[in-house]
């Protein structure tokens, strides 16, 4: 297969990447830095438009487009900035609209193709004090959605993949004025069992399935089971979750 993948220098896109390869498929890495075939910044339409240069000359075609390109934010409703919601809906939203907007002309130019976009559970699941974070990363699960009614006509498929808390660098770069949040998150990341590694094998055999929604990990699985059978007791959690923050922070 030829694969696009966005935010490909480190974490999940990295692993991602080397798991597509090991199995033969033909990647182009892309990342606005670090150790990439080509240079993208999602938010630049410029860049966008120069990636779909490089796969017509390249390829002619492209089969997966991976829009994982993402920031971490948030920040309880009354610190976080609106700034700071612009910045992350920048990146994690509209770098997903200008990735699918890209390439949806060549998936039905061919009549085939694959649209994954790395979401995170914080799109099924909201917890408090993640409120720009969950809303951009619901806005992509429903993006998803959408573009998989909107393009089965044409053959081509949309996955989204949410998963848990995982070991990533990501909330290293976290940023926000929420910083006390900042620091409670990491706590999470940090215990996670999962690596990358973990993620992109679980991804990789979401795709091969063609699943719509992919969980790739047990927190995650159980997370969004509990919300779907048993509201009930899943606004119970979150709650007592949101009364935890705010003695942390």
């Amino acid at each position: 297969m030829r694969v696009l993948v966005t935010g490909a220098a480190r974490g999940l896109g990295a692993a991602l990447v080397a798991g597509f390869r090991a199995r033969g498929d033909e990647v182009l890495a892309t990342d606005r830095d670090g150790e990439v075939d080509l240079r993208l910044d999602v938010t630049s339409d410029d860049d966008w438009a120069a990636a779909r240069r490089h796969v017509d000359d390249t390829w002619g075609g492209l089969d997966v487009l991976v829009n994982n390109a993402g920031v971490a934010g948030g920040g309880r409703l009354d610190v976080a900035t609106l700034e700071e919601w612009r910045w992350i809906t920048d990146i994690n939203l509209f770098g997903v609209v200008r990735g699918t907007a890209t390439f949806v002309p060549v998936f039905k130019a061919q009549r085939s193709g694959h649209v994954v976009n790395v979401a995170s559970l914080a799109g099924l699941v909201h917890p408090a004090g993640m409120a720009s974070y969950n809303a951009v990363k619901a806005a992509v699960v429903a993006l998803t959605e959408t573009t998989g009614h909107e393009l089965a006509a044409y053959g081509v498929r949309a996955s989204v993949v949410c998963p848990s808390y995982f070991r990533t660098g990501l909330v290293d770069r976290m940023q926000g004025a929420d910083t006390a949040l900042g620091v409670v998150i990491g706590q999470l990341v940090e215990s996670a069992p999962l690596g990358p590694d973990d993620i992109a094998a679980a991804v990789l055999d979401g795709i091969d399935r063609g699943d719509q929604l992919i969980l790739p990990d047990p927190a995650a699985q159980a997370a969004y089971a509990l919300k779907t059978t048993d509201r009930a007791a899943y606004d119970t959690q979150m709650r007592h979750q949101a009364a935890r923050l705010q003695e942390l922070v």
